[in-house]
């Protein structure tokens, strides 16, 4: 039930309670609050209200950098720029209703909320109720292109609307009307200000940036195990692999957090003989429990469990459809409660201590199957189910990272401690602070999906949360089984778009092969001299020659408020082309990623699924059989942001911005160019990071502006560069006298190469090999 309560304490210094119930508060000059009614008990603003200095006359008060006007007939505010540029006007509110409306420009553009599946990124003219789901997730947090941005304060399902009355929130709970606006003149400077508010983005460890091997599940130990050996065995790069459920057992022991399966009967040796095979192991949790669980029985016995339908439905794990006449009986846990997170660790600490290197945290949104309104009613740990529903991802990832941290402290250091790293199905608002990186859900395999994945995964970062990553492929295939189960990965029309995906895949954060129905390995889609198995092979390789400069960015955005997939309007704004473009984004700072979307071989399916169709095996079946000449060339037209020159990423050829180019290309080829300016470090070819020393870099340099690029290096695997215990070396390039400094390095960390060259390469061939001892360098190619 909504309520009123009005606001009668005293107000900070930087704080003035105007009529209509209006508290407004000035976080940094720049950061204003809102409140009007009750605030909302935050779980996500970890941030304290600056000192600032604030100009009062009459209705306005002004920090120097943000002005707040309110109108005295209808309270509504009114935020301007320092000159009285207009960025956001408020049209009405409804505390009662817990609903906000403002008025935008006719042409302003709207961006973030979450991950929308509906291939979009302008949220002009959106109607969307925000409630957390497999395929969809929210973060209440929108900005616009004029460089201002709004947190939406309130847990509860949302109701987001914008059309000609306005753009509004409207929550289904609350005490009141509770926001932030936030005034950064850019899209980072939004992002920026977010993680001001709600923490920054910790460091992964350095191998997480390598190729992940999953699916839909390893049914035995021997078999997780020979998924290594077999990678290998063909000298194809592999860093993760990843164990999914029922490594417990039946339903009845659903996340019971230990090897009880009598397939997996030593699970800790596993572990043991993965990381003998120099790759890290990750394995699937959950937020709910089986009756025959410890865990279930003793947040049972406190009250700490809800009442609702999760998944599974059904206690036998080895049928399917699910025989809905022995109900699992599993709940979801009350990730609410500090109690409750202190018990779900207790238990998942044993896998720690096995030697487990990350969690795969499935179902945190959690799955809600035929909600009841006594479901929603129900009481939670500071509030009912309905009033936190969305913020549950954000507690429980929370629990497991901070535990996890209180648990490694006696080793950290020693630069022996894990950081923590955290996949998960679904990311609230200020969740980037916890470790974990957010995938897209089980989205089904097709075209229309993948061309989806790109805005979702540039609309996430939006909300200040740069980790997202989606199952290579789509998890769904059985559409694809044309010749029988599994059939797909030998189905052209499912090879082309996995090819595809994985060229997609290459430039997001986490790169992992993923999904049901059928495997995904590399050796399921033919084999080495073959077209499909070598396009797969050449991005596994790329990528990882690409994890110096992946490295790099991954310290820009834990230092610097950066971002690993930028839509085309952070960097080009002035390019109105960009505004809502969906098929190309910037990897970083340098390079423009320009992803093969539509089939080009073969003729696109048309598949409709959901998250539970997909499991209920409801696809229609194509029976027929394609020969495909995956070696033909093809063309493809990308288009050049304006603004600077561009470069293509494999033959150097030079392009001016501000038109489309016309590409030919094969199976094997993913379009990326690289800004004039830019300084490119590449790696060498590696079966596993860590494998060889980054010795010999190769850095790409692209002439016709300045550029610069600082290379991150530290333990990668510590918290140790918390406390300074890391090196940057600074790379620049002067334009017009043609030549690359090379800075003396800054900092250390033990093990550090004391001695190197670098390689500088141009893309009219020429190249230069250069000695470096960590004092400055001036070269001239």
């Amino acid at each position: 039930m909504k309520k009123i309560i009005l606001v009668m304490s005293l107000i900070m210094t930087s704080a003035v309670c105007w009529s209509q119930q209006v508290q407004v508060t000035f976080i940094t000059p720049r950061i204003v609050h809102v409140v009007k009614g009750q605030p909302t008990k935050t779980l996500v603003v970890t941030a304290k209200p600056e000192n600032v200095t604030i100009n009062r006359n009459g209705n306005e008060q002004s920090s120097g950098e943000l002005i707040v006007r309110q109108n005295p007939k209808t309270g509504c505010l009114t935020f301007l720029t320092a000159k009285g540029q207009v960025l956001l006007r408020e049209k009405s509110h409804d505390i009662t209703k817990v609903r906000q409306s403002f008025v935008l420009d006719k042409d302003e553009a709207i961006y973030g909320l979450g991950t929308i599946q509906n291939g979009k990124m302008n949220r002009r003219g959106e109607h969307k109720r925000m409630e957390q789901s497999n395929l969809e997730d929210f973060q209440n947090v929108l900005q616009s292109i004029k460089g201002w941005g709004i947190y939406w304060e309130n847990y509860s399902p949302t109701q987001f609307d914008d059309d000609a009355n306005g753009m509004s929130f409207t929550s289904e709970v609350g005490e009141g009307i509770d926001y932030y606006f936030m005034y950064g003149g850019s899209a980072d400077g939004v992002i920026a200000q977010m993680r001001f508010l709600s923490g920054d983005v910790p460091m992964f460890p350095l191998w997480t940036y390598g190729f992940w091997q999953s699916k839909e599940r390893y049914k035995t130990a021997a078999e997780t195990e020979s998924i290594v050996d077999k990678y290998r065995e063909l000298q194809v790069p592999l860093d993760g692999i990843i164990q999914d459920w029922q490594y417990w057992g039946s339903n009845y022991l659903w996340n019971a957090m230990d090897f009880l399966s009598e397939d997996f009967v030593n699970g800790q040796q596993l572990i043991k003989n993965v990381h003998r095979k120099h790759a890290h192991f990750m394995i699937s949790i959950w937020a709910s429990f089986g009756p025959q669980t410890q865990q279930f029985r003793e947040l049972d016995a406190k009250g700490l469990l809800m009442p609702f339908e999760t998944w599974p439905q059904s206690g036998i794990s080895h049928v399917w459809p699910p025989m809905r006449d022995y109900p699992s009986g599993v709940k979801v846990y009350d990730a609410f409660s500090p109690e409750a997170r202190d018990i779900y660790w207790k238990y998942l600490k044993k896998l720690y201590d096995y030697g487990t290197d990350a969690w795969w945290m499935d179902s945190t949104d959690p799955d809600f199957f035929n909600p009841r309104e006594s479901d929603y009613e129900h009481p939670v740990t500071g509030g009912t189910w309905r009033s936190l529903r969305n913020a549950f991802p954000l507690e429980t990832v929370r629990g497991v990272y901070e535990a996890q941290r209180q648990a490694s402290l006696p080793m950290e250091g020693q630069g022996v401690a894990k950081r923590v790293f955290i996949m998960t199905r679904s990311a609230f608002a200020g969740q980037q602070h916890y470790g974990s990186n957010m995938w897209s859900g089980d989205v089904n395999s097709s075209w229309d999906m993948l061309r989806k994945q790109v805005p979702a995964g540039l609309s996430f970062s939006l909300t200040g949360n740069p980790n997202f990553n989606t199952d290579i492929g789509g998890f769904f295939c059985s559409s694809y089984n044309t010749s029988g189960p599994a059939s797909a990965p030998r189905n052209p029309q499912f090879q082309e778009l996995y090819v595809r995906w994985m060229q997609y895949g290459l430039f997001c954060p986490v790169f992992r092969s993923h999904g049901a129905d059928a495997p995904r390995e590399i050796w399921q889609f033919g084999k080495k001299g073959e077209p499909v198995y070598d396009a797969i092979e050449k991005m596994i390789r790329l990528r990882y020659r690409l994890i110096p400069y992946l490295y790099s960015t991954a310290w820009q955005v834990t230092s610097n408020n950066e971002s690993y997939l930028r839509p085309l309007f952070s960097d080009f704004a002035a390019d109105k082309k960009v505004w809502n473009m969906t098929d190309e984004f910037m990897f970083g700072r340098s390079i423009l990623t320009c992803p093969i979307l539509d089939p080009q071989y073969t003729e696109e399916k048309i598949i409709r699924t959901n998250a539970m169709t997909g499991w209920d095996r409801q696809s229609a079946v194509d029976n027929s059989q394609l020969t495909v000449d995956f070696t033909v060339k093809k063309t493809a037209m990308k288009y050049l942001p304006k603004g600077t020159d561009w470069y293509d990423f494999s033959t150097g050829k030079r392009y001016k911005g501000g038109q489309m180019v016309k590409l030919t290309i094969s199976l094997q080829d993913v379009p990326m160019f690289v800004r004039a300016g830019s300084i490119v470090p590449l790696g060498p070819v590696m079966q596993y990071v860590g494998e060889k020393t980054w010795d010999d870099l190769e850095i790409r340099v692209y002439p016709g502006a300045d550029g610069q690029f600082m290379l991150y290096e530290d333990e990668g695997d510590s918290y140790n560069y918390e406390k300074g215990v890391y090196s940057t070396i600074t790379f620049q390039w002067n334009d017009r006298t043609r030549t690359l400094t090379i800075g003396a390095r800054q900092g250390s960390y033990p093990g550090m190469l004391q001695k190197r060259q670098f390689t500088l390469v141009l893309p009219d061939g020429t190249t230069k090999t250069i000695s470096y001892d960590g004092t400055e360098v001036v070269v001239k190619p």
